[in-house]
């Protein structure tokens, strides 16, 4: 059993525990939090579930890291605090731990990174032995595994597209939704996630590794982008009023250019309410879902829904994205130490899960 330690109870690290607590080849070590309110704890209690893991909370670093765990699931967000959670995954591999996390954008495509990232984390790998794949949904598993499986399925193939439709009403993180992604805020603000430039930081490494899959030469990667108002304000169930007037909808894409073409595509639709915009793409049911499109011959359309903690969507796509790291560890500790990627780690089937009762 490799002992696993989970860095943070928020969406990922609720989801993350329940993902340790079923693998049949890992064993949850300790759970990590920062809200002295989480101390002392039980992770099950944490994590939502029914019962209790005997596994209690704690602030205490050095000492999980100490006792030397075989993996880490670092949870902590990187949104907001990159360089922090930069420092905390280099003292996780510097510990000798198998990291596997979701928050820095800018390792998902390590070959490309910057210096000032890759360089850190190298020299840990170096010095304590660890390693790391940083994934998610989207960016992650949506944008390479799954697109790149699907291809192989075309005669020929003119396009990918991967599309993230979503109700951000369904998210449980309301300054993301707020102040990264600007929902009901005027129209003139500077959500920080729509700056230029801020999602080909954010998904360009995943048009990058796609290219790199298909072995297609990318002339350059291009942005477009478009906003909506609320027409009429709504109120939401989990983050209360949205004004008319204020930002209600947004759509981008994200276009590796082959040729003077748009060849692979990551497009985000992102609405607060389903009122808003509605001449623009919709998932079957309003709520949201992961789609990828191949146009060529065949067309391939392919769409994914996901729902976890009581029906929840975004919840869903986060249980999707720890799957996919957590479903990774094993892998990784068997191979050789090192900065790993999508195309390096495979998706795998649920061995040993099969008719397992849930934690």
């Amino acid at each position: 059993m490799i002992s696993t330690v989970v860095w943070g109870t928020g969406n990922v690290g609720r989801a993350a525990i329940r993902a340790v607590e079923a693998h049949p080849a890992l064993d949850l070590a300790a759970v990590l939090v920062h809200n002295p309110d989480k101390v002392g704890r039980d992770a099950g209690e944490l994590a939502g579930l029914d019962g209790t893991l005997g596994v209690a909370a704690t602030d205490d670093i050095d000492a999980v890291l100490a006792a030397g765990p075989g993996a880490v699931v670092y949870a902590a967000s990187g949104d907001i605090r990159p360089d922090e959670a930069l420092a905390d995954i280099v003292r996780a591999i510097e510990a000798g731990a198998v990291v596997v996390t979701p928050a820095l954008y800018a390792l998902y495509d390590p070959t490309n990174a910057p210096a000032e990232l890759r360089d850190p984390v190298l020299a840990a790998i170096a010095a304590g032995g660890g390693s790391l794949f940083v994934s998610g949904v989207d960016p992650g598993w949506g944008n390479d595994v799954l697109p790149l499986l699907i291809s192989g399925l075309g005669t020929t193939v003119d396009t990918i597209r991967c599309q993230e439709i979503f109700d951000y009403s369904t998210y449980d993180q309301e300054d993301s939704v707020r102040n990264l992604v600007g929902m009901g805020q005027p129209m003139d603000y500077g959500a920080p996630m729509l700056w230029p430039d801020m999602p080909t930081m954010v998904w360009g490494g995943q048009i990058r590794l796609m290219a790199r899959a298909l072995g297609v030469e990318l002339d350059e990667i291009r942005e477009t982008m478009d906003r909506r108002a609320l027409e009429s304000t709504v109120r939401t169930s989990t983050m209360g009023e949205f004004a008319a007037g204020t930002q209600g909808a947004v759509r981008f894409e994200v276009q590796g250019i082959v040729e003077g073409e748009p060849r692979i595509v990551i497009e985000h639709v992102t609405r607060i309410h389903p009122s808003c915009a509605p001449d623009w793409p919709t998932p079957p049911d309003g709520a949201g879902a992961h789609r990828v499109v191949i146009e060529g011959r065949p067309r391939i359309e392919v769409t994914v829904e996901a729902t976890d903690e009581g029906e929840n969507r975004s919840a869903g796509g986060n249980a999707t994205a720890v799957g996919r790291l957590v479903g990774a560890i094993d892998w990784l500790v068997a191979a050789e130490p090192g900065l790993y990627d999508a195309l390096d780690i495979p998706l795998r089937p649920a061995v040993g899960k099969l008719g397992r009762k849930h934690a």
